[in-house]
């Protein structure tokens, strides 16, 4: 007989290697439709935050708002979840390259590059695969810090890369900037590409890219009818939606306001920029890991919303210089909701539905972006207010507002929808990992008891964890637990 150990054993342990293992182990885990998942060191929240500074460095030198357009809102969860199977690193280098690959396009052909704007929208969502790549490498108790740092990096991009891009197109020319927010993007794709090494868990992966997943586990429809499936996941939309859509609206038309009804000059709108980022830096990294110690996710969240609420009633009650900074400093405190809310969400969605969870989330943000300036310049027409690009100085009919009552009642309006999320979240449960319950009692608990004949197309599995699951855990059989999206 043979010395020699015959081959099956050799296969199988190939096949399953040990903890600890290099994933190389795995011929199926090192490559992704051609992507080498490998990268630098151990996946970490320090890739994830050098991704998203390049990205929004490289919009920011050109001084333009990167586009994320209405069809994010579909775009985000789809993305979402197929990084829940198929990896984080294959959808960071996707998002990147397309929302940045109208860049150059700008100085060969114009035609081209609204063209590929319009296309690159859907793929502005890398916020959230990036924030599904965070929870992967994060504990629990870790990850609203590290959402901190990551939107704080975010903050800082957009801080220091307008004042470059400007002195850059004022003492260069524009193809200049151009040339360098190219090159940035360049370095973004060439760092994920390199460095950034795959976060999803290699036993929540298939074993090559060409597996075969179902509609199901990728569908965007799924995740939408999860929100209405799921108490909790569905007031947790409803909150982003009332909370961001007044800021949307604020970014599209609040620097002009500053400019033809205050009367901001350039120098002073730029200060105000670099004030307001420096702090909400301060604000995302170091206060926000206090509050969340010392008041818990839910209460940082409320208290997130009521910074904004006063932020933008002071905005729209404020008539004077010195009330825009002032209410500029608790507009950088407001920035600790959204990771606030991050935070939240990851906390409650299961491991392999981060991507997706995250998705909604984003989606939400970029259904607002387009409705949220829509609505503000709507009721700054309504109060016959006409904020134009044309117009570098404070206008003669503008001036009258600051003797107003209310010179900016887009802002007293944004503060009433905040108010509305900020009631909405007060009903948001307060998830107790240790206690196995949330408390609240699910819509959902009616569909999950109903007789086993219903179609599997009727049975979908909450998003979010949810108190009727966790209460009928104990009574279902391990063969009707459901683990697909």
């Amino acid at each position: 007989m043979s010395a020699e150990p015959p081959p099956e054993p050799e296969d199988q342990a190939a096949s399953e290697p040990a903890a600890g293992a290099m994933p190389e182990k795995r011929p199926g885990a090192q490559t992704a439709g051609g992507i080498s998942l490998q990268g630098f060191g151990r996946p970490s929240v320090y890739h994830a935050a050098i991704v998203i500074f390049l990205e929004f460095f490289a919009w920011g030198l050109l001084t333009t708002p990167m586009l994320t357009g209405l069809l994010s809102f579909l775009s985000a969860p789809l993305i979402g979840a197929l990084s829940d199977v198929w990896g984080r690193k294959p959808f960071l280098l996707g998002t990147v390259f397309f929302t940045c690959f109208p860049i150059p396009l700008m100085r060969i052909s114009p035609w081209w590059y609204f063209a590929m704007i319009s296309v690159s929208g859907v793929f502005s969502v890398t916020f959230s695969v990036i924030f599904a790549y965070v929870a992967d490498v994060t504990q629990e108790h870790e990850r609203s810090t590290a959402y901190g740092w990551v939107s704080a990096t975010f903050a800082a991009s957009l801080v220091s890369s307008p004042a470059i891009g400007a002195y850059l197109s004022a003492s260069y020319g524009d193809s200049l900037v151009v040339l360098v927010a190219t090159v940035v993007a360049l370095l973004d794709i060439c760092f994920i590409l390199l460095a950034v090494p795959e976060s999803l868990p290699e036993k929540m992966r298939p074993l090559s890219w060409g597996a075969k997943i179902s509609w199901k586990q990728a569908d965007p429809f799924a995740s939408l009818k999860k929100v209405g499936k799921d108490s909790t996941v569905l007031l947790i939309c409803i909150t982003v939606f009332l909370s961001y859509l007044p800021e949307a609206g604020q970014y599209s038309s609040f620097f002009l306001y500053l400019r033809q009804v205050i009367g901001f000059g350039s120098i002073k709108i730029a200060a105000f920029i670099a004030m307001v980022g420096i702090l909400s830096i301060v604000a995302q990294t170091v206060f926000l890991t206090i509050l969340m110690r010392s008041l818990g996710n839910k209460n940082t969240v409320l208290l997130g919303l009521g910074f904004q609420m006063f932020q933008l009633a002071w905005y729209g009650f404020g008539s004077q210089a010195w009330m825009m900074w002032a209410a500029g400093t608790v507009a950088a405190m407001s920035s600790i909701t959204f990771p606030a809310v991050s935070a939240l969400v990851s906390r409650n969605a299961e491991s392999d539905q981060q991507g997706v969870a995250q998705g909604i989330i984003t989606g939400i943000r970029g259904l607002c972006n387009g409705l949220g300036p829509a609505l503000y310049g709507f009721i700054f027409y309504m109060f016959h207010v006409e904020l134009t690009e044309l117009e570098p100085e404070l206008s003669s009919d503008n001036a009258a507002l600051q003797g107003a009552a209310i010179p900016g009642p887009p802002f007293l309006f944004g503060a009433c929808i905040v108010l509305m999320s900020f009631l909405v979240a007060l009903f948001i449960p307060e998830y107790r990992k240790g206690s196995g319950a949330q408390k609240h009692s699910s819509s959902i608990s009616g569909s999950l008891t109903n007789p086993p004949g219903r179609g599997s197309d009727e049975d979908i599995e909450p998003l979010l964890q949810d108190s009727s699951i966790w209460e009928l855990s104990s009574f279902e059989e391990a063969g009707n637990q459901c683990t697909e999206l």
